[in-house]
This record gives structure tokens, C-alpha cells and sequence, in this order.
């Protein structure tokens, strides 16, 4: 059983005995009870003369052994052994709240691996995930965790990503897919090559992220830290004030009654539901979107969150999969055949998901010798010398810079024209897809009351509009560079109101100057994207949208549970502080203004954990 339960229990038992203590010793029901406080108080006493030698005096230790020891000096034993007891219970729930909160973290922070095997040779070999570099192979069992990033070589089985993700939907990897650290692999053995080494793995930047989320403290929580500061020794001296000047001053006062009532009024003045129950609740909000697969980095970013006003989408493989096909090919002077080899060696160095599209229609492995001269241009397309021929290829913006005419036909679709030697060779129809929950993402952020949600897209005006028809934006705006997207949220930011939080989502590859401009940058897809991790204030583990507006229902229900304690503990503090300085409180309704105020916030903290609701459909 937990030492701080048998205390209790021990300390409690010991109590009760000596209210039913009814001897003519005079001292053993003093005694009985005195043995009791120690039980239970001994270790708040320790703490607080602890504190005092090093200069830490106005704390709750403080404030609750002056006034227990008073209480026991003035005779009232009873009332000094039950507040010491009955904040210790409230600590026990404290505690046990706390525990429940870490929880839900330390769930995600099994995904730290233990070891690795790797092959040396013809043997397997169990060593420290941090020894293994890139290049080195290694073999995963059923029911090990993935140690490090790789690909796989050989071999197929179901992976369980629920510790990332929060999704139970195992995903089936086979030779040539890419492996992430802290999955599960479920039934098959995998071989694979590393990709990434433990410092710069997947796995590694998410713990790193979690570990550090508590230091990133909320406004509310700051404002409870500075008011504790200055207001613990203000109510130390309104009690000296009030076990002093009365009896001095009024003739019918008494030392001893007045020195009760300041004694009552340390009691209520305690802090405590202030202090634990505000970080309590947005450590269990974090926790909270952790079981959700939706990392925050800090209790500062869930609160702004709460008050999101305006929502910014980037839209492609953010609102829709990014998995561009080609579905046309209009040549001009040149065989389809030509024109999509020239096009995808011009394109081979570029991971946008375009370039990629145009690789995966021309199908054949691509000669790296013939490409020379490559150039990216951001914002319009690559050129490149392919056979000794100039190719570029992009978009309108691309041919007007370069000063080739190009067809100005429209179709629902991304165009991708090609100039050959400065020779219109013709262009591409390529389409995206919207992702499955797109429609439903921007529905429940208008149940939220966002009051605008926008998409920017470097995409045509009539592709731009379809798309955010389709999903009922409230606004659209097309063909943006890069550097366009910046200008556009700085405008947004301009517009909001005061109290108001402008978020950006985004997918995490191309989107940081966006991502750090905004009040709170939210990257997609982040299992497996270092960039998604390291640019944004919170990272959705998944490619759903909709946990956009899971993870704002999540920061609002915080928030929300915060503010309920702040007013609640402050109101029912000031009232019994009145009361207990006119003396019409015991010092058993200040145990209940300090440990039952505590004790109640700290049960409706716990309420940050439940999630379920926002993350049903």
C-alpha cells in the first residue's frame, strides 16, 4: 500500500480515538493527539523549517504549520490535527490526480526503445539503439518496438501506430516501405536499413517534444505562480494584523479569540487549489490530445488554441492527400512518350508531390548522367538540361518568366506546362483528392464558432474555388507563392481581434516561414516528418484534418475547467476569509475553503482527460 495512504489511514485512526478519549489524566487526550499531528504533519512541519533556511518562507508548508501549531498552543487540538489531516488527504488526491495526468504521457513515452538487433555478419546482434548507424541493418521481431527509422528490405507485417497516432487500425509495411521508430511491429519479422540515427529519429524528437511540453507554461498558469508569490505574504500579515491589533484596541477582544480567527484565516488563505489545480488541468489537456495523437508542446500553445478565431489552411496535403496522377498528357510537336521522359528527368531531384506524380506516369528508372544545370524555382516549377535539351517545366508563372506562349485551356486539375528549348512542347493534367474528412474537418470548426476559415493554395483561381466551394470555406485565395502565403496571414493577423488566435495549418514540408508567423502553426502528417515536428507549436500525428477541430474542442474544454477553478477557489476563499475575520468561521469550514476547495478542482482537472467526446464522429 502507498506510504502517504498508510499515513493517512494510521495518523486518521489515531484521531479518532482520542476524540472518544474521555480519562481523568489530564494529559493523554493532548498527548493521543499530539502523536497524531506528528503521524500525519510531522513531515509539513520538516518541510517548512526546510524551506525557511533557505529563504523559501511563505509557502503552503508554512501557512499550515503556523496555523496547526497555533491551534494545538491555544488549546484547540482537535481543529489543529484535523486541518493537518485532512490536507494531507487533499495532497493524496493531488497526487493521485497527478499520476493520472503523467499517465496518459507515459503511455506515449513507452515508445522509447530498448534495444536493437542488428546484423553483424551472419549473426544478429542486441545492442543500444544509440550505438546503430545509418546504413547498418537490422532485424525487428514480432512484438518488438521499431527502434529506429529505415526502409525495409525484406519481409511484411502489420504495424500497430496507436502509441503515435491514436489510431488502432494496424498499417501492413513490405520491402521498400519506410519504417518509423516507436511503432509496434505486430506479426511478421522485418529486415531493415536504418535511414536515421536515435538522435535524429522520429521517435527521439516526439519524446523530446513531450518531455519539454511542462516547461511551457500557460498565461494561467504564470498568473497563478506570480499571485501565490505576492499574495502568501500579504495574508501572513493581515493574520498578524488580526491576532494583534484587536485585542489592543477593543476592550471586550481577547488574545486568545482574535489569535484563533488569525489562525482560521492562514488556514483559508492557502493557495493550494490554485496552484495544483490550474497546471493540473492543462497537464491532463496535453495528456489528453497525446491519447488523441495529437502532440502539444507546451500549455501556452493549448491555451491560445482555445481562442482561435481565424483558421488558415494550406491546401494541398493538408485538405487534400497531396497524391497527384496525371490524368492527361496534350503533346504539341512531340510524342506523348518524349515529352514525359524529357519532363520527368527534368523533375527527378524535386520531392514536391507534382514532380513526384509526373516520376510515377513515366514508370521506368530515370538516367541521373543525362540531367545537368538542374534549377528550382520556388513558386513555378524546375529547369533542367536533359540530353543536352533545356526543359523547363511548371506552371503559367514559369512560361511568362521565360517568355514562352502557352495554351490557356482550363481543366479541373493542376496544369504543368513544358517548354523545350524555349519551344511550347505541350502540358499535364494532374488532380489531387480531397482527404476523406476534409467536408467533416471545416463542419465541426463552424460547430466551434470559428468565425473564418481560409484556404490559400498556389493552385488556379477555378481549381482553388471548386475545392473550397466543395468544403465550404468561407474564403479562398489562389495562385500564391510562398511568399504570398506569408503576406496573406500577416493580413489575416491584422484583422483579428485582440483577445483573437490566427492558427495555420499546414503540412509541414514547405509551410515553416508560415508555420512560425502564425499565433499557433499546426503541422499534419507529423509520423515521419522531422519538419512537421520541429516547425510547428502542435504536431497532428495523422493526416486528418478533423483533429484540427478535436484538438481546438480539447483547448476550449481546458481552458474552460481552468477558469472554472480560478473563480471557484478565489470565491469561496475571499468569502470564508471574510467570515473567519468577523469570526462566523471555524477553522473546520477554512479546512474546507483549503482542502475542500483543493480537493473539488483537483476532481473537475481530472475532466481534461476525457476526450472521447471530441474525438467522436
Amino acid at each position: 500500500m502507498d506510504k502517504h495512504l498508510v499515513k493517512i489511514i494510521l495518523g486518521g485512526v489515531i484521531f479518532a480515538i482520542a476524540l472518544f478519549i474521555n480519562s481523568e489524566i489530564i494529559w493523554l487526550k493532548p498527548a493521543v493527539f499530539l502523536i497524531s499531528y506528528l503521524i500525519v504533519g510531522g513531515d509539513i512541519v520538516m518541510r517548512a523549517m526546510g524551506n525557511i533556511t533557505k529563504g523559501e518562507i511563505f509557502d503552503e508548508n508554512f501557512l499550515m504549520s503556523v496555523a496547526t501549531i497555533g491551534a494545538i498552543i491555544i488549546g484547540e487540538y482537535p481543529e489543529g490535527v484535523a486541518v493537518m489531516l485532512f490536507y494531507q488527504i487533499g495532497e493524496y488526491f493531488q497526487d493521485y490526480a497527478a499520476d493520472r495526468s503523467r499517465k496518459s504521457i507515459s503511455d506515449l513515452m513507452d515508445i522509447r526503445p530498448d534495444y536493437a538487433n542488428v546484423k553483424r555478419g551472419d549473426e544478429i546482434v542486441t545492442v543500444d539503439p544509440q550505438e546503430i548507424r545509418i546504413g547498418d541493418v537490422i532485424v525487428i521481431k514480432p512484438g518488438e518496438k521499431i527502434p529506429l527509422d529505415g526502409k525495409v528490405l525484406e519481409g511484411r507485417s502489420m504495424i500497430d501506430t496507436s502509441a503515435l497516432t491514436g489510431e488502432s487500425v494496424p498499417r501492413e509495411v513490405e520491402a521498400g516501405h519506410e519504417l518509423i521508430s516507436g511503432c509496434i511491429n505486430l506479426n511478421g519479422v522485418i529486415i531493415a536499413e536504418v535511414t536515421k540515427e536515435f538522435g535524429e529519429s522520429t521517435v527521439n524528437k516526439i519524446l523530446d517534444l513531450v518531455e519539454n511540453a511542462g516547461n511551457r507554461k500557460s498565461n494561467s498558469e504564470k498568473f497563478i505562480t506570480r499571485f501565490a508569490r505576492y499574495y502568501t505574504p500579504v495574508v501572513v500579515f493581515i493574520a498578524v494584523f488580526l491576532a494583534i491589533v484587536p485585542p489592543l484596541v477593543f476592550e471586550s477582544a481577547t488574545f486568545s479569540q482574535w489569535v484563533y480567527r488569525a489562525l482560521t484565516f492562514l488556514v483559508v488563505s492557502c493557495p493550494c487549489a490554485l496552484v495544483v489545480s490550474i497546471p493540473l488541468s492543462f497537464f491532463g489537456g496535453i495528456g489528453g490530445a497525446s491519447r488523441a495523437g495529437i502532440l502539444v508542446k507546451g500549455g501556452n500553445y493549448l491555451e491560445s488554441l482555445a481562442q482561435a478565431e481565424t483558421i488558415v489552411f494550406d491546401k494541398t496535403g493538408t485538405l487534400t492527400k497531396g497524391i497527384f496522377e496525371v490524368q492527361k498528357i496534350h503533346p504539341k510537336g512531340i510524342s506523348e512518350e518524349e515529352l514525359l521522359e524529357l519532363t520527368a528527368h527534368a523533375e527527378n531531384y524535386s520531392n514536391h508531390p507534382i514532380s513526384q506524380s509526373l516520376k510515377r506516369a513515366y514508370g521506368k528508372s530515370i538516367d541521373n548522367d543525362r540531367i545537368s544545370e538542374l534549377k528550382e524555382i520556388p513558386g513555378k516549377g524546375v529547369q533542367a538540361r536533359v540530353d543536352g535539351r533545356l526543359v523547363a517545366a511548371g506552371n503559367f508563372r514559369l512560361m511568362e518568366s521565360i517568355g514562352v506562349d502557352y495554351s490557356e485551356e482550363h481543366w479541373d486539375g493542376t496544369t504543368v506546362h513544358v517548354a523545350i528549348d524555349g519551344e511550347y512542347a505541350g502540358f499535364f493534367l494532374i488532380a489531387d483528392e480531397l482527404k476523406e474528412d476534409a467536408g467533416l474537418a471545416i463542419s465541426r470548426l463552424k460547430e466551434l464558432h470559428i468565425k473564418k476559415n481560409v484556404m490559400l493554395t498556389g493552385d488556379t483561381e477555378s481549381i482553388g474555388r471548386g475545392v473550397a466551394e466543395t468544403l465550404g470555406m468561407d474564403e479562398v485565395h489562389t495562385e500564391l507563392l510562398p511568399a504570398d502565403k506569408v503576406e496573406k496571414v500577416e493580413e489575416f493577423l491584422g484583422q483579428k481581434s485582440k483577445t483573437g488566435k490566427l492558427v495555420f495549418v499546414g503540412d509541414g514540408i514547405n509551410d515553416a516561414p508560415v508555420l512560425a508567423r502564425a499565433d499557433i502553426g499546426i503541422a499534419m502528417g507529423g509520423l515521419g516528418s522531422d519538419a512537421a515536428i520541429e516547425a510547428a507549436d502542435i504536431v497532428i500525428m495523422t493526416d486528418e484534418p478533423s483533429k484540427v477541430a478535436v484538438a481546438i474542442g480539447i483547448a476550449k474544454n481546458t481552458l474552460s475547467i481552468a477558469k472554472q477553478n480560478i473563480v471557484f477557489a478565489i470565491s469561496v476563499k475571499v468569502l470564508v476569509l471574510i467570515l473567519s475575520g468577523v469570526g462566523l468561521a471555524s477553522m473546520r469550514a477554512a479546512v474546507f475553503a483549503d482542502v475542500g476547495v483543493t480537493f473539488l478542482a483537483v476532481l473537475n482537472s481530472f475532466r481534461t482527460l476525457r476526450v472521447k467526446k471530441f474525438t467522436q464522429v
